[in-house]
């Protein structure tokens, strides 16, 4: 989707600045546009449109209705596909309230400082042209559990794979397996809006083992052909909770013809804070295995370092919440900064997720980061066209 073609409301308070906001958004070529002066009227004027627009840009110093307010509106509403904060105010409160949006359901493209700047808009605003043209993100209809249930029945929830890269060189080391809906309509339907429904129904484990004997039966075919790439595949929580897990997981990598020792399994943050105490043991039995372990999403969760000292874990997953943009707000790069110092006192191998730009990966390259994956290496694709992918990457100059 262009950035011409996006539909934008301006929503600010002072009116030179609201105007100027619109002639800058006219000059990118975007004329479904519409304005409000305060968080309440640009609420009356949402709820009257017959769809939301593609960005809501807010100023969040804002009198009345603040903007901080206004956004949880949008979230609990569902008023906006996206939003762009736009302020002066410090870069730690900009950061803060970009965070409660995502916690709150919504996507965020940036928050840019003012004056704003045409350079700015398009740059904010072309993120959101560039997912349109990738993936499906359009929430789905309600998804019914029997739907699903045959979806996963049939095998239509496969893995696609985004590549891992050595930021040194530039020399594609891995790649980690990301559950794709592939839908009978054509659609490719996001993990975020059907993993609820799987939890729901108890299906996660049954997910999650189908993922892993799916991405060894691709690795093994990447091996035949001489591209030999360490797998990393999601795991449920639940897991923890299963004693015979570790040895079900290493039949289905012996069965595909892998070594468990190429086969990293990734746990989130959150979902170990209630299941490591329990869980202890089969983590264990994993790595007695040969599997590597991961902790995903390091840093979002409440108990990093507990968990670091309590499981065994092989590598750590720098979030893509501190990474995108961290070379430009300094408490980004300092949380970033510290989790490799981190995993090097650990002996952990450490991954950073979310590399959008060149200035992340040159960032990510001056702070000693081992591994990068994201959007500026490439986005997950089908298993058959990895090969293809991987030929076309070539490592950025900067």
């Amino acid at each position: 989707m262009s950035i011409s073609a996006l539909s934008v409301l301006v929503v600010e308070d002072h009116g030179f600045q609201r105007r100027m906001a619109l002639r800058l958004l006219a000059e990118l070529g975007i004329d479904r546009l519409l304005e409000a002066a305060d968080g309440a009227s640009a609420l009356r004027l949402l709820r009257a449109q017959a769809e939301p627009p593609d960005v809501v840009m807010v100023d969040l110093d804002m009198p009345g209705m603040d903007g901080i307010e206004f956004i949880d509106h949008l979230a609990r509403e569902q008023l906006a596909r996206s939003i762009l904060v736009v302020s002066a105010l410090d870069a730690a409160l900009l950061h803060t309230v970009q965070t409660m949006a995502r916690a709150c359901g919504l996507r965020v493209l940036d928050a840019v400082p003012k004056p704003l700047t045409k350079a700015k808009l398009f740059e904010a605003l072309s993120t959101l042209g560039q997912t349109k043209a990738s993936v499906e993100e359009t929430p789905p209809d309600e998804i019914a559990p029997a739907e699903l249930r045959q979806a996963l029945t049939n095998g239509d929830i496969v893995p696609w794979f985004q590549p891992q890269v050595e930021l040194s060189n530039g020399r594609v080391v891995g790649v980690e397996a990301l559950a794709r809906w592939c839908h009978g309509d054509g659609r490719v339907i996001l993990p975020q809006y059907f993993m609820p429904v799987l939890e729901g129904e108890g299906l996660l484990d049954e997910l999650t083992e189908r993922m892993l004997a799916q991405a060894c039966r691709w690795k093994r075919e990447w091996d035949r052909d001489g591209l030999r790439l360490k797998l990393s595949v999601n795991v449920s929580a639940s897991t923890l909770d299963d004693a015979g897990a570790a040895d079900r997981y290493q039949r289905i990598v012996r069965e595909a013809g892998v070594d468990a020792g190429e086969v990293v399994l990734e746990l989130t943050e959150s979902s170990l804070m209630a299941d490591a105490a329990r869980g202890l043991g089969v983590l264990a039995r994993l790595r007695l295995k040969g599997f590597g372990l991961s902790i995903d999403d390091f840093g979002t969760g409440w108990s990093s370092l507990s968990q670091l000292s309590q499981v065994p874990f092989t590598e750590l997953k720098i979030d893509q919440e501190f990474v995108a943009g961290a070379c430009q707000q300094p408490r980004k790069r300092a949380v970033v900064e510290a989790s490799l110092d981190l995993a090097r006192k650990l002996g952990l191998d450490a991954v950073a997720e979310g590399v959008e730009t060149i200035e992340d990966w040159q960032m990510l390259a001056d702070l000693g980061c081992a591994i990068a994956q994201g959007r500026l290496i490439g986005d997950a694709v089908p298993g058959e066209e990895l090969p293809a992918m991987l030929g076309r990457w070539r490592r950025p100059e900067y």
